[in-house]
């Protein structure tokens, strides 16, 4: 631990710089795939705005229990699949998926294939289902 101390007070410079870069990459790969929201602002948009929900997690994950109205296209199909989101292009969509980890990646494709606002929920489904939000079965 003396060494790191060290190592920090003869390099702090470098130290800083690279503690900037960080920073810098963190911020740009949590926007690259559109903003970060709140289970309340999701509720909040998909009710005011009629937002568009687009569940990531596979089909039986989605089966299993799912926001009402959400549709099912797994993070793996999603390259495949997005001409059928094409019609709501004008429309914001949110992402969401198990616990966050690919709506990120996910809305970063949407944005890169020209769609405009792309929001993901923070915390995925785990944060939604903590919340006791009500989810519903598919029949299929």
């Amino acid at each position: 631990m003396e060494q790191f101390f060290e190592f920090v007070s003869n390099h702090m410079l470098l130290v800083i710089t690279f503690v900037i870069l960080l920073i810098a990459f963190i911020v740009s790969e949590s926007n690259r795939g559109g903003q970060k929201i709140s289970i309340n602002e999701a509720t909040l948009l998909l009710n005011r705005d009629k937002a568009i929900l687009v569940d990531l997690r596979s089909a039986q994950e989605y089966k299993a229990g799912h926001i009402a109205g959400a549709l099912s296209i797994p993070y793996d199909a999603l390259k495949t699949r997005m001409k059928e989101l094409e019609k709501y292009k004008e429309r914001p969509i949110i992402l969401v998926c198990k616990i966050g980890q690919h709506s990120g990646a996910a809305g970063a494709v949407l944005k890169k294939a020209g769609f405009g606002t792309i929001k993901s929920i923070k915390g995925g489904m785990g944060e939604w289902q903590a919340a006791n939000l009500p989810t519903v079965k598919s029949k299929k």
